[in-house]
């Protein structure tokens, strides 16, 4: 019997797919984090020698893009970055995300900003009408763990220290819960800006250029207006 999570699986795999066929002969790739970028991941043997390289937003697909046999280039060593294919934890309409689930924020917004183009992939149960549902995730240098807890009280959410994680640059995450983001540019800008946060998990003032949507149908393909 198909359960729901296999459902969910083939969604995946479909958007993957779909992915793949935004690659060009030579580019450097840049890959994020998270289940459906790992399905990505697992579709890119074909590709491996047809690479550049890659620049990877987390150890973890680091690991996995380098068992492929694709070589790991650090960002301070390339001209420029063609594409950057990652996942979101939500997405509205405006192709503004939240990221951040798997705690590789920080690094994800930097490949985000290098890249030309930023693709997006999602199941269709991570497409959204409002942002804030899913927990915004701020990464935090941890001194100011409860500084800057206290300064996002003042947002009316409550802010929830995630026990037991610390990022791949040596920081702690607090999740933003009860936000309605209705204005996530003025949000993302306003959390930057508080003293002792890294970065939040909003990617708004540099959203995704193209948001590829796996269904039980087949793959949507959105954009939005600039």
């Amino acid at each position: 019997m198909t359960t729901a999570s296999d459902l969910q699986q083939q969604r995946k795999q479909r958007v993957a797919m779909a992915a793949i066929a935004e690659l060009s002969e030579g580019m450097v790739l840049g890959v994020g984090t998270g289940s459906t970028v790992n399905a990505f991941i697992d579709a890119l043997g074909p590709w491996a020698q047809r690479l550049a390289g890659a620049v990877s937003s987390s150890e973890v697909s680091t690991r996995k893009l380098q068992a492929l046999g694709i070589a790991i280039l650090d960002l301070n060593d390339i001209d420029g970055l063609s594409l950057y294919i990652d996942g979101a934890d939500e997405s509205n309409r405006h192709l503004q995300l939240i990221k951040g689930g798997g705690a590789a924020l920080t690094r994800e917004k930097i490949i985000a900003a290098a890249a030309e183009r930023f693709v997006c992939i999602v199941d269709e149960s991570k497409l959204v009408d409002t942002l804030g549902a899913f927990p915004l995730p701020v990464e935090v240098i941890p001194m100011a763990r409860r500084q800057v807890a206290r300064a996002l009280a003042t947002l009316g959410c409550e802010a929830r220290y995630r026990q037991g994680c610390v990022t791949d640059n040596g920081n702690h995450i607090l999740d933003l819960h009860g936000l309605h983001i209705t204005d996530a540019v003025a949000l993302e800008t306003h959390i930057n800006q508080i003293t002792g946060v890294v970065t939040v998990g909003l990617f708004a003032t540099r959203p995704a250029d193209l948001l590829l949507v796996g269904s039980d149908s087949g793959v949507q393909r959105l954009t939005a207006a600039r």
